[in-house]
């Protein structure tokens, strides 16, 4: 326990992490149990690894996680210390601070597209204060981009909230710096567009000119109401049957949810799995690596990946490196190619609206809402957190069902 001082551990979990005080002894006693065993920082990663599978033998899964946190913590700050970045920030340059951001958001187990956005905005931040030095950047430069986004570039609330999420945990996290006072920041006012929704003849039109699986990718997701990156995130294990239900597992918020499976798709489906089968067959054949598994079940089920029903639903049929483990594996389809055949399936319709994949979404709560479905249903099978986010579609279904007669048609 040489490396760190364990107040300043205990300091920074409070102050930074926002760890409950009840939990911080627990994470000081993983920390102190695995660095008692460690013989060498140069054996860390394996070591690590080592501790915690021998640990999920007798704890737990919650304790594994709990002590994975604790221990990535630590050796996090760790070399924060060492390199002087955590005690002299002004040794940061841009790169160290896209590196750390990148390592910070992964410590914390934030999606690949989190990372991607997070690094982005930063990275338009770092270019709007004109390479300002990281250790310069303070809470009026924030203040001045959030008024730029919303004066400048028109940007939607949503859009100004997800820059102000991405550079608080730059701040928080990195940098080291609260955020307070932002009375001064500019709201955007753009008012938010009511989404885009086809008619079921209009969906129906549509997905009978796709090729297959994207038509069956796009009949899941108009018949559950998912997102894309959910549909293509669908295992194998999440497919019910019995019950006619589809489980989305680390949604939006990181919250699993259940939506429906229209019975309609059943057999297709069935067919579907038979040529996922065959792939996973070749797989295993050729013994490849495991698929992806989520946060620590790789450690937790070291042979899971491996298994048929954490399998995806719609593969790759080309093995791919994992951007995160450089791992070469089976990953699922991409969503550009669902797109593309999406925007080839609307041109071919002569449709003439600004849809795509998401929209089948849209119209899956829009015509829920218009069938008479109460909005707390709609909100579940939609996984939204907050009901007025689900509101909107009461908007749109009104418009389409005002029974209004125009006076033109008295004529």
């Amino acid at each position: 326990m040489q490396q760190l001082d364990i107040e300043e551990y205990k300091e920074i979990l409070k102050n930074k992490y926002k760890i409950q005080i009840v939990k911080i002894p627990h994470f000081v006693r993983w920390v102190s149990s695995f660095y008692s065993e460690l013989d060498s920082l140069d054996n860390y990663s394996k070591s690590k690894e080592l501790y915690l599978e021998k640990l999920s033998i007798q704890s737990k899964g919650w304790q594994v996680d709990q002590a994975d946190k604790a221990i990535s913590l630590y050796h996090s700050m760790y070399l924060r210390h060492k390199n002087t970045i955590l005690g002299n920030p002004e040794n940061m340059t841009a790169i160290d601070l896209f590196l750390e951001l990148r390592d910070e958001l992964r410590l914390q187990n934030k999606s690949l597209q989190t990372e991607k956005t997070y690094l982005n905005w930063t990275k338009r931040f770092v270019k709007y204060t004109e390479n300002k030095s990281p250790a310069a950047l303070d809470q009026n430069d924030l203040k001045d981009y959030l008024t730029y986004l919303s004066v400048r570039e028109n940007v939607s609330k949503s859009t100004q909230r997800q820059a102000f999420n991405a550079l608080l945990f730059l701040f928080r996290f990195v940098l080291n710096k609260e955020i307070d006072n932002l009375d001064s920041v500019v709201s955007s006012s753009k008012n938010r567009r009511l989404p885009v929704v086809l008619s079921p003849i209009e969906v129906k039109q549509i997905i009978e000119d796709m090729e297959y699986p994207y038509d069956l990718m796009a009949k899941l997701i108009y018949g559950g109401g998912l997102r894309i990156s959910e549909c293509l995130d669908l295992r194998i294990k999440d497919i019910d049957f019995d019950h006619s239900l589809l489980t989305v597992r680390s949604g939006k918020g990181d919250k699993d949810r259940q939506t429906i499976l229209s019975t309609q798709l059943l057999p297709q489906l069935q067919e579907h799995i038979q040529s996922a089968i065959r792939i996973f067959e070749l797989d295993r054949k050729e013994d490849q690596p495991g698929v992806m598994l989520p946060n620590a079940l790789v450690r937790k089920y070291p042979l899971a990946g491996k298994e048929w029903g954490w399998f995806w639903l719609f593969p790759s049929h080309r093995l791919s490196i994992d951007p995160r483990t450089q791992i070469v594996r089976r990953h699922h389809m991409f969503p550009s190619s669902l797109q593309r055949a999406f925007k080839n399936s609307l041109r071919h319709s002569g449709i003439t609206k600004n849809a795509s994949v998401h929209t089948l979404r849209h119209s899956f709560a829009t015509h829920l809402v218009e069938n008479g479905y109460d909005i707390r249903t709609i909100q579940d099978l939609l996984g939204h957190t907050d009901v007025s986010t689900t509101m909107i579609y009461t908007h749109i279904a009104k418009k389409n069902k005002l029974g209004v007669k125009s006076p033109l048609d008295l004529l």
